[in-house]
């Protein structure tokens, strides 16, 4: 069962296309991950698949309701987990959690009994009576993912829930959203961490410039763009020229990056037995090899 799905999708801010043309389909139950550097048009999608932003042109259905008749029911459904922090500085961890339980009409003495119950899931049920300024980042960012968790979702959004993170905090949330997905929460989300999209997803889609450049589970996009392993050499400036024209005339898949050439889809060092003078070390292909071979090198702004 499709939970998401967004037809022919456009988002326009003056003469900036943010999200041009995207088609998206998540499926109930999995975890669908959403990459691509600063201002690929990320953010903007996931703002108007969760009511907040309309889209400038197309339609958006989530839960098998229409978007456009349906918002307040679907957010009703919906957990967001920001990438900033947005808790209430003025009230203590748990009066942070009760007090956001009311934007969903949730009784006062459930409220309180979920909230216990996520933040004993997060492993701070014993900051429950802290000020927000005893908590640690980390701290912070699981009560933020706690917070979103109070009105029971459907669908889980995330936009960097790991960001400034020390490695036990984020094997801990790991963990914890892979838990909820075992439960049958489904979740959308947003990153720019290869490993965590690798270990957390299903299926990623890959999006630069607003467009959606390829979706697919981690493991066939590496397959498909890289292939299992990547051959890694120097190349001094000299022989710089003989070298890749006898790769072109082989027919190789490379990239060039100063000094250092990466081939892709190379299954044996006999490929580059007619180059003697070259040294290309082996190494296994990451999701981070297909970002950077999809969206470039070059920083946006």
């Amino acid at each position: 069962m499709l939970v998401i799905k967004t037809k022919n999708v456009i988002k326009k801010f003056k003469d900036l296309v943010a999200v041009d043309n995207v088609n998206l389909e998540v499926n109930e139950g999995e975890c669908f991950g959403l990459l691509g550097p600063n201002g690929a048009g990320k953010t903007s999608l996931v703002r108007m698949i969760i009511g907040v932003s309309p889209p400038t042109q197309g339609e958006i259905w989530v839960l098998g309701m229409d978007l456009k008749t349906h918002s307040r029911e679907i957010k009703a459904k919906l957990g967001v987990v920001p990438q900033l922090d947005n808790l209430d500085p003025d009230l203590k961890v748990m009066q942070n959690l009760t007090t956001f339980a009311r934007y969903f009409s949730i009784p006062k003495q459930e409220a309180r009994r979920r909230s216990l119950e996520v933040l004993k899931l997060f492993e701070l049920e014993a900051k429950k009576k802290n000020d927000l300024k005893e908590l640690s980042g980390g701290m912070k960012r699981r009560l933020l993912i706690a917070r979103g968790l109070l009105n029971e979702p459907k669908i889980l959004i995330l936009d960097e829930p790991t960001i400034g993170l020390d490695p036990q905090a984020k094997y801990l949330v790991w963990h914890k959203l892979g838990e909820l997905k075992s439960q049958g929460v489904t979740e959308l989300l947003c990153t720019q961490n290869m490993e965590e999209a690798a270990v957390l997803c299903d299926r990623v889609g890959i999006m630069h410039l607003g467009k959606m450049l390829s979706i697919d589970t981690p493991k066939n996009l590496v397959s498909k763009y890289v292939g299992q392993d990547i051959w890694e050499f120097d190349v001094d400036s000299l022989e710089k020229d003989k070298i890749l024209n006898e790769m072109k005339s082989r027919g190789l898949e490379f990239e060039i990056m100063g000094k250092k050439v990466q081939v892709f889809h190379v299954d044996s060092e006999a490929v580059f037995s007619a180059m003697p003078n070259l040294k290309p070390k082996r190494r296994t292909a990451t999701l981070e090899d297909v970002f950077l071979k999809l969206t470039g090198r070059l920083l946006v702004e």
